[in-house]
């Protein structure tokens, strides 16, 4: 299974989801935000590979993309920001390496940082749906609920197959305590974009959620 990034907002993963359920306590939220990379290579060099790559030359965009994309892979989050800050220095309008820094100023507990990233994600490709539910995430874990529902209300308004927008929806619904309505939204997701790494946190989170619901 694919390592999932927490969206901040719950720091619980399945397993701990599931020992929740087993004591018959209220699941905060079953669901992680899907893997951190955005749009990594087919095929991706070894992490040491790449390091010694980089080392030799850091003028080449998709080895320093690369390797940023491996440091988020191995949870190295300050190691990420400094080579994605790279990349970003010779691509500075690249959409998919600001939302990845992003990421990684949103794990490393810098939020105003990481919604920059994210902002200038949109202004540069406003339709990008990815960097709006990472805003609207990010804010959400910061305890701005309305900013985050209504960002996310709106992304599902000007993009009705969002799948991230649902998947976040469903997060902010089980920390909630809104069940029905969070497995509702995961439901969503695996039908709009099945074989998503969203759509497989949903489900794992649908079962912990329904099994749950069952108990009580």
């Amino acid at each position: 299974m694919k390592r999932l990034l927490p969206l901040t907002l719950v720091v619980l993963g399945l397993l701990a989801a599931t020992a929740a359920f087993a004591e018959k306590k209220p699941v905060a939220a079953a669901a992680a935000a899907p893997a951190a990379s955005i749009a990594a290579p087919a095929a991706v060099d070894s992490l040491g590979m790449l390091e010694r790559e980089v080392a030799r030359d850091s003028s080449k965009f998709d080895k320093l993309y690369a390797l940023g994309l491996q440091y988020l892979d191995h949870e190295r989050m300050q190691e990420a920001l400094r080579v994605l800050a790279k990349a970003n220095q010779l691509q500075p309008s690249n959409v998919k390496v600001l939302v990845n820094m992003g990421i990684a100023a949103d794990a490393v507990g810098h939020p105003e940082e990481a919604q920059g990233y994210y902002g200038r994600a949109i202004v540069l490709a406003p339709a990008d749906s990815m960097a709006a539910c990472r805003m609207a995430s990010s804010k959400y874990a910061q305890g701005k609920y309305d900013e985050s529902m209504n960002l996310l209300r709106g992304i599902i308004a000007k993009q009705p197959r969002a799948h991230c927008a649902y998947f976040t929806l469903g997060v902010a619904f089980a920390d909630a305590g809104i069940y029905r309505d969070a497995i509702r939204m995961w439901r969503k997701v695996v039908e709009i974009a099945p074989d998503s790494p969203e759509a497989l946190s949903a489900k794992e989170s649908i079962d912990v959620l329904e099994k749950f619901l069952q108990a009580k």
